[in-house]
Order: structure tokens, then C-alpha cells, then sequence
């Protein structure tokens, strides 16, 4: 475009001014400047010369500062895409996969590393192919946050109750608690309609935007409920490797002892699903110049208003999921006749502003249970493998993350259409698993074993007990919200 076009868009009329700009443009165009910076240039040129009142008149004056301004805005503009572009090489990050992990995981996570936000990434052995990062990619950002590296099931979490009986209780009263099951709680897409209560749902957040006003209706309907896809409620039970304490470090599970217990893996159902997409398009359009296969990886600054509402608004997903879950356990429990005596729950579709490495970041953990030194969390396996009870060892490469999970080794429809239901049925009846619900997508051979997955993190957590599914209540379809 010629410099006395963009003269002219800036609302110029011809005079001396318009003269000074266009010439000056012209000869700096010559040296290859961008049109904006000639203008620029231009002005800082003949600045003396403009500053004078005589040679400005009054009614020039808002024009000159109406370019000034226009060309310091472009230098800003290209200046913070300059600082949005993608590296050449990655950062390096550390593979707890070994040979668990395929090619096409590791290619997102390599990408996830060239983004220029990223501090650094780490990968967990049950790590498998996702939307933008892998789930079981961990990426820790410079105060900008990644809403598909969080996940469009945010705050998915499990939760763990224990209940003082022990295996002879499942044994007499497994009707009873395969009821239970069956009505307290609600699956699959879309499903609610409990009507349960929780202080999550008069949350004053709720109302801080309009996409959370209209979600508080949905959360009312979905509360206690869960989505479909891998989610689960479960009686199982539990085997302490050693002597356990309470959260107030009373003692709970005594070393080799086996006690009842409850599991439970679900997330925050359609509100969090409604807030990860609106704010993934909100980051694909304020970052549109990200290459194809960085675009789900589009980031929000922290420092910016969408970014700031997007993080406020992920964090009462996290409340509302963990609502859910309490809800879940408390209805479930009442209806069995059972009272807790330990208690263990996390996120592993979250962001955690956190410290590694002596620096700031924001960790997200997509799939990846956080194991800081202490931390406690749930590692499951299949509906037929064990999980496992777990406290971190706060391992600094892991970014003190472990596996969630076991991980898929084939997806959903593969698993459906390639798994016989014979086959699925025997690995229950192997394992002396009831199925309430449930489909052989989520069939026990469509995920890795969780044997060696936990071999492959030795490093990160250390067992604290172990888990065997009983009766699984699960979604019969494969749609996860």
C-alpha cells in the first residue's frame, strides 16, 4: 500500500503535514521499512521541526498525535506477536514412558515445548494421544494458561472413602451395595436430575460472568451426578501396604489389613465442558497466528481480562467437580449404612500455580496426578486391574506429577468394535467384577497394564495401598459429558 494511502486511512488531509509524511515515507520505503515504521521514522525525523507552534497550527496538532499514536500501536502489535512466536526447537522435557508412550503422545508434547510460553513439560507413562496436549502431558507456562492443556473435562478428579468393614461385609451385602449404586447415582451425557444440595451451588462466582449465570442452572441439575465415557463409581477394596494415617494423623488402615471402600472418577460434567470450549475459542482467536498443530495449544495471559476469568472460572469447575463427588459419596454411604474413617482425593485435569526450578509457573496437569513430597492421590487401573493409594515423592524433572491412571493403549471405538464381549466378560469374571453398566470401550483390555505403568514411576510416588474394584457402575454409551 502506498504511504499516502495509509496517510489518508489515518484520516490526514492534504497539507504540509500530509506532504512531510508522504515524502519522507517514500524515501524510507525505499530501504524496506515497514509502511507504519516509515511514518514513524518520518515523525521522529522532523520533530523539531513539527514541535514548533508556527510550523504546527492548532488544528494539525490532533492529527500529528492521532500518527504518533497509530505507529507506536503497530510497534506494539508487532512487538507482542514477535513474542507469541513459536520456538524452532522445543524445550527438552522428561519421558517417564519408556516404551509405554507412542510416537504420536510424544509429537504433541514435543510441540506443547515449542509454544513460548512453555518453562518446561513433562511426560507420564500412561500418556496417549489428546486435543493439543497429550493426556498425560504435563506443561508448566510463563502466567499464561493453555485451556485444552487443562482439559474439556476440567477438574476431572477421583476420590477415595474408606469404610471400617472388611471383605465378609461385601460378600453379605453385595446386593445391597450393587443397589445403592444403581440409586444414588446418575451417568452418561447429560444425566442429573438427583436434586441434591451442596454450598458449591450458591457460590458467588456463579454470577461473576455471563457464560457462569448461565451454567448455574446445568450445575444444579448435574450435581452428584457423572459423565459417561471412563468415569465410574465403585465399591472395591482396600489393602494397606503399611499403617495409614488420617488427614489429623490419627491412625485409619492398618498394615495388610483389607477395608471396604468407595471410588469414584468423574469431573465437573457440562459446566466445565461449556467453560474449556468457550475459552479455547477465545484463545484460538486472540493467538489465530498459531501454526496448524499449535492451534488447540492457544494460551490466554494471565494478565489478561479473558485469561483472569478463564482461571477464575476453572477453579469453581474444580469446586463443583469436588462437590460432586462429596455428594456422590455422602448419598451412596447413607444408603449402604456406612460411616468413613479415611478419606483421598485429587484433580488430574487442572492448572496449580506452583515453583520449579526457583521460577513462577503454571503447571498444568492434563491426566497427571499431582505427587509434591507428601501429596496424596489415586492412581486406578482398569474395572478389572487394581489402583493404587498413593503419596508423591515430589520428583523435580516429573514437575512433581505422576500418571492418573493406567492409560488407554486403544481408543474408545477401536476398543468397541475390536474387543469381543466374551473377551470383556471373562476379564470381569477373572477378576470377580460386577458390571452395572458399562461397554467394552471401557473394557479392561483397552488400557495398558497397570503393572507396569507403575513400574515406570518409582521415582514419583510410593504405594500406600491397594485397590481391586468389586462392583463397577458405569455409563453404557461412550460420550463423556
Amino acid at each position: 500500500m502506498k504511504t499516502s494511502k495509509i496517510v489518508e486511512r489515518l484520516g490526514i488531509r492534504p497539507g504540509p503535514l500530509f506532504g512531510l509524511a508522504v515524502q519522507a515515507g517514500e524515501r524510507l520505503r525505499q530501504e524496506g521499512l515497514d509502511a507504519h515504521e516509515h511514518l514513524a521514522r518520518a515523525l521522529d525525523a522532523h520533530a523539531p521541526l513539527l514541535s514548533e507552534a508556527d510550523a504546527v497550527p492548532e488544528a494539525v496538532r490532533p492529527l500529528l498525535e492521532r500518527l504518533r499514536a497509530h505507529a507506536e500501536a503497530q510497534r506494539a502489535t508487532e512487538a507482542q506477536r514477535a513474542l507469541e512466536t513459536p520456538r524452532t526447537e522445543p524445550l527438552p522435557y522428561a519421558d517417564f514412558g519408556a516404551d509405554l508412550v507412542d510416537s504420536a503422545a510424544r509429537a504433541q508434547m514435543t510441540n506443547a515445548l515449542r509454544l513460548p510460553i512453555a518453562a518446561a513439560g513433562a511426560l507420564m507413562p500412561d500418556a496417549h494421544v489428546g486435543y493439543g496436549l497429550p493426556i498425560g502431558g504435563v506443561l508448566a507456562t510463563d502466567n499464561a494458561v493453555v485451556p485444552y492443556a487443562v482439559g474439556v473435562d476440567i477438574a476431572c478428579r477421583m476420590m477415595l472413602t474408606v469404610y471400617p468393614v472388611d471383605e465378609r461385609h461385601l460378600d453379605r451385602h453385595r446386593q445391597d451395595l450393587s443397589r445403592a449404586l444403581v440409586q444414588e447415582t446418575a451417568f452418561g451425557a447429560g444425566a442429573g436430575g438427583l436434586k441434591r444440595s451442596h454450598a458449591v451451588l450458591d457460590d458467588e462466582r456463579f454470577g461473576s460472568t455471563g457464560l457462569l449465570r448461565r451454567l448455574k442452572d446445568k450445575a444444579a441439575h448435574q450435581l452428584g451426578s457423572s459423565g459417561g465415557g471412563n468415569h465410574f463409581v465403585e465399591w472395591g477394596l482396600v489393602e494397606a501396604v503399611g499403617d495409614v494415617a488420617d488427614d489429623a494423623g490419627a491412625p485409619a488402615l492398618a498394615k495388610g489389613q483389607t477395608y471396604l471402600a468407595l471410588l469414584s472418577h468423574s469431573g465437573s460434567r457440562g459446566v466445565g465442558f461449556a467453560i474449556a470450549n468457550h475459552y479455547t475459542d477465545v484463545a484460538m482467536k486472540a493467538r489465530a497466528g498459531l501454526p496448524q498443530e499449535l492451534k488447540h495449544l492457544a494460551w490466554l495471559s494471565l494478565d489478561e481480562e479473558d485469561g483472569a476469568a478463564y482461571w477464575e472460572a476453572m477453579h469453581l469447575a474444580g469446586d463443583f467437580a469436588s462437590a460432586c463427588h462429596h455428594v456422590i459419596h455422602k448419598h451412596v454411604a447413607k444408603a449402604a449404612g456406612l460411616k468413613p474413617i479415611l478419606s483421598v482425593e485429587n484433580h488430574h485435569n487442572f492448572a496449580w500455580k506452583e515453583v520449579h526450578g526457583g521460577r513462577d509457573v503454571l503447571v498444568h496437569r492434563k491426566g497427571a496426578t499431582p505427587a509434591g513430597a507428601g501429596v496424596r492421590g489415586i492412581i486406578p487401573g482398569s474395572m478389572a486391574a487394581p489402583g493404587f493409594v498413593v503419596e508423591g515423592l515430589g520428583h523435580a524433572a516429573s514437575l512433581d506429577s505422576a500418571s492418573h491412571g493406567a492409560g488407554r493403549q486403544m481408543g474408545r471405538k477401536q476398543a468397541a468394535r475390536t474387543i469381543a464381549k466374551k473377551e470383556m466378560e471373562a476379564a470381569l469374571d477373572a477378576a470377580g467384577v460386577t458390571l452395572l453398566g458399562g461397554g467394552r470401550d471401557e473394557a479392561p483390555q483397552a488400557y495398558k497394564p497397570i503393572s507396569e505403568v507403575m513400574a515406570a514411576q518409582t521415582d514419583l510416588v510410593r504405594v500406600l495401598a491397594r485397590f481391586r474394584p468389586k462392583i463397577v457402575r458405569m455409563a453404557d454409551d461412550d460420550a463423556a459429558y
